[in-house]
């Protein structure tokens, strides 16, 4: 309860703050880069530019074209690896564009990611974020279908790598999400929510004594469906990669049999982030997420309680495989410190942190606190519009690690 007392106050305090600070004159050109706080005094270099400069013979006639485009594409095969899911490969896409020239309208993005692991995991995820002129409306959407085995771990933070439990089952998720502008950088809005998971069998059941999984509830089947209440700020210069600015959002969503859902429950999900600039005249960056999941009001088919890993860019938990941690109740933070490694802008590194709880099961209370971390490098891509390629390599307790890949920040 006090971790969750918490996060609510960091919710508004990060609006209070983003709203004190609105009516600052923001004096940064971006007509060449978007990466920095302030007017750079090196040369900006990305990706494109080492391409261009290699292999076009009119690069500065190139360079000028890349300013007048509105528009960016990214697609770049993925590696990922983790003790759970081993290695596995794929393809990220992002397209980051502006559906207008007005320029307070913020960037939209549309993300793809595809990958297929050594033990023949399909993972397939649309994630669409489109700001329209002004930012009068905001849609978002994140389309999935999962094709599993799995391994999952039980129930609470107390679980430990030889609780796992391998289960096989076919997942569909269907989010949609438009909100509407009320004031500067707030917006209210409604959703509709579906996922649905089949074919759930346990492929070692009888090596197993009785699991969670059997204790909670197995089923063939599943299905959730509601609406959701959503509330959100979004004063940050850059959704897919921020420099500045700060985001809050919070969800309410009702699932309800009357819309298909096996039986009624309800949930809550606050994600705040906060971006600093630290030391002040520099361009590094200090990171701060809060993402909390809390279920309630009736029991969550299992394979939809909060669980790590599973919000809405599959980032919460580096050092950990996805579902490793799942309960009623997630509690989770973490900070990150972005650095530039040379000045041209091409390379940087962060270094981060992370720390959970989560609800115990059958038991009440918080289960302890669980940490993770690790470290990454950045690579720039497109300049123009700050798309980045990210690589990071995680370490969470219990020997648990992985490497990650990303097009743009983790959050």
């Amino acid at each position: 309860m006090k971790f969750t007392c918490i996060s609510i106050l960091f919710f508004l305090i990060t609006i209070k703050n983003a709203y004190s600070q609105s009516g600052q004159t923001n004096s940064i050109d971006y007509s060449t880069d978007t990466s920095s706080f302030r007017a750079k005094t090196t040369k900006q270099v990305d990706v494109k530019d080492i391409i261009q400069g290699i292999f076009a013979k009119n690069t500065s006639q190139k360079i000028k074209n890349r300013r007048q485009q509105n528009t960016s594409f990214a697609i770049l095969p993925s590696v990922n690896y983790s003790i759970v899911t081993g290695f596995s490969a794929g393809a990220n896409t992002v397209n980051t564009f502006k559906v207008s020239q007005l320029a307070d309208t913020r960037p939209s993005s549309i993300r793809t990611f595809t990958n297929y692991s050594q033990y023949k995991q399909l993972v397939s995820i649309l994630n669409t974020n489109i700001c329209t002129k002004a930012n009068k409306i905001n849609l978002l959407g994140d389309i999935r279908f999962y094709k599993f085995p799995a391994n999952t771990y039980g129930l609470g933070g107390n679980t430990t790598f030889d609780d796992a439990n391998l289960v096989d089952y076919r997942h569909i998720r269907f989010y949609q999400v438009a909100l509407r502008k009320v004031s500067k950088n707030f917006d209210v809005g409604f959703g509709y929510h579906l996922d649905y998971h089949w074919k759930i069998h346990e492929i070692n059941a009888k090596e197993l004594e009785e699991t969670d999984l059997q204790q909670y509830g197995l089923t063939t089947k599943s299905t959730s469906s509601g609406l959701s209440l959503n509330i959100q700020h979004d004063s940050r210069d850059n959704n897919s990669n921020t420099t500045s600015g700060n985001y809050a959002n919070l969800q309410y969503r009702y699932n309800t049999t009357l819309l298909g859902s096996n039986q009624n429950w309800q949930s809550v999900v606050l994600d705040c982030r906060k971006y600093i600039r630290f030391p002040s005249n520099s361009d590094n960056i200090l990171a701060l997420w809060n993402y909390d999941w809390i279920s309630f009001g009736g029991n969550a088919p299992y394979f939809d309680l909060p669980s790590i890993g599973w919000d809405a860019y599959y980032n919460t938990g580096r050092g950990y495989p996805i579902g490793r941690f799942r309960s009623k109740t997630l509690l989770y933070f973490e900070t990150e410190y972005r650095f530039a490694i040379t000045r041209n802008g091409l390379l940087r590194g962060v270094v981060f942190g992370n720390a959970q709880s989560l609800a115990n099961y059958p038991n009440r209370g918080m289960s302890k606190i669980i940490p993770g971390g690790g470290g990454g490098i950045r690579i720039k891509w497109n300049k123009l519009n700050n798309t980045i390629i990210a690589f990071d390599y995680g370490l969470g307790i219990g020997g648990s690690q992985g490497f990650v890949f990303n097009i743009n920040e983790v959050f």
